[in-house]
């Protein structure tokens, strides 16, 4: 926009200059000519007025004089003929003159060619001026001068309008640039809030009052659209949060009614029963735990901290080595010596280790191995991926695993909520990050997380 606009602003300027500067270079040429035109003419005329007694005598020896001196000083060349058209005396270089110009002269109308003086033009200037005495014509007088003076002349006053048309254009651009910047700030403000919402601020807003009316309608507009999307999408998330917190007391009750229902139990199928109770109060506290953690994640926005990568990795990979070997998978850590520095929201990294081992270990059949290995990125980033063993997934169930509460059609048994993958999606985007899943290239499934350094 801004670019159409400068274009514009320069388009509407050169037209200007074009319809200004083109019909003054045509003026300035032409009125060189004139002048020129005009001198000779004046010099021709006297000559013409000096040539009728000596035609009409026969006696052109003074004559000659004059226009022998006339040349010298000049450089003009001059020519005098009759009315027969011979030559009665020539000086200086007098290529042939134009049949036109001769006619006219001799018709008794003064003559000159040619009609403007173009710089790019070579051809001298010729005047013709009749000798009359008494009304009859008696020969003509004709001048040849040099005009690459006048040309000059032309010339240098056509650079100096380009010279000036250069520097309006000059500085035009800046100015319709400063202009352009004017005229977009307000709608340029407007495009700098959405990426910032669209980023995950979405307390920001446009400065009202600023610009045209027009705009300031407009900016009004969407700050009104901030304000209700941001107030819904935290109403959802308040209401996700709340429900999630105010669930989990009745549940911690049932559960523990159903367990000291238990031990008044003699029946076997009734125990049974008891136990898959317990399993699913156990299910839905999981459910309602991802649906606080993802609640939280996503609230807004977060604050940024610098980690060692090195440490925390190491730190959940000892902490899930019980699980690991309760379930006879063999968890290693693939870890540099040197601590990696990843720039992120706090405990995002941990919260996310924790999702990706827990799914690992989960799907990764006895006999199987779980790898974390941790580095630095060619482009600088911390590179942290979990790869494992189990049945994998294909690239269309990768591209939709982060989405909530999805399960794989072959994990439908498998325990869990469906929201581990979410909420490690969020929080590596709140801290900047990327994350994603692929299938390995030796079976199982690629977990990996990028943090800025």
């Amino acid at each position: 926009m801004r670019r159409r606009l400068v274009v514009t602003y320069l388009l509407l300027l050169c037209m200007v200059l074009l319809a200004l500067e083109i019909p003054l270079a045509v003026t300035v040429a032409s009125r060189e000519t004139d002048r020129a035109v005009a001198d000779r003419l004046a010099d021709a005329t006297r000559f013409a007025s000096l040539a009728a007694p000596a035609v009409r005598s026969g006696d052109l020896d003074a004559l000659n004089d004059e226009l022998r001196r006339y040349q010298d000083l000049y450089g003009i060349g001059t020519l005098l003929v009759d009315q027969d058209q011979r030559v009665l005396s020539a000086f200086g270089t007098t290529p042939e003159a134009p049949e036109g110009a001769l006619r006219g002269a001799l018709a008794g109308h003064q003559m000159s060619t040619p009609g403007t003086l173009w710089p790019w033009e070579r051809e001298p200037l010729t005047v013709a001026v009749p000798i009359s005495d008494g009304g009859a014509v008696l020969g003509v007088v004709l001048t040849v001068s040099p005009t690459d003076r006048s040309r000059r002349d032309v010339l240098i006053v056509w650079l100096v309008l380009t010279l000036v048309g250069v520097l309006a254009v000059a500085s035009c651009l800046t100015t319709a640039d400063r202009l352009a910047s004017w005229v977009l700030r307000p709608v340029t403000r407007l495009d700098a809030a959405a990426h910032e919402i669209a980023g995950g601020d979405s307390a920001a807003r446009v400065q009202p009052g600023l610009g045209p009316p027009e705009l300031r309608r407009l900016s009004a507009s969407f700050n009104e659209m901030a304000d209700a999307v941001a107030e819904a999408m935290e109403r959802q998330r308040s209401f996700v949060a709340h429900a999630s917190h105010q669930l989990r007391n009745p549940l911690t009750v049932l559960r523990l009614r159903i367990e000291d229902l238990g031990s008044r139990l003699d029946d076997e199928d009734l125990r049974e029963d008891r136990e898959f109770a317990l399993e699913e109060t156990d299910r839905l506290a999981d459910v309602l735990d991802g649906l606080l953690a993802l609640a939280r994640a996503e609230r807004g926005r977060h604050p940024m901290e610098t980690a060692d990568a090195t440490a925390l990795t190491a730190d959940r990979v000892k902490a899930w080595q019980p699980l690991a070997e309760r379930r006879r998978v063999e968890l290693t850590a693939d870890l540099p010596e040197e601590p990696v520095p990843a720039r992120l929201v706090a405990t995002a990294l941990d919260q996310a280790l924790d999702a990706l081992i827990d799914n690992a270990l989960k799907f990764t059949p006895a006999g199987g191995r779980v790898v974390v290995r941790l580095r630095s990125a060619e482009d600088g980033q911390a590179e942290v991926a979990v790869r494992d063993t189990g049945p994998g997934m294909t690239e269309e169930q990768c591209r939709q695993a982060t989405e909530r509460f999805w399960r794989a059609p072959d994990a439908q048994n498998v325990d869990g909520a469906g929201l581990g993958l979410s909420i490690v999606n969020v929080l590596v985007e709140a801290s900047g990050g990327e994350f994603t899943l692929a299938p390995a290239d030796d079976g199982g499934l690629a977990a990996t997380i990028r943090f800025r350094v």
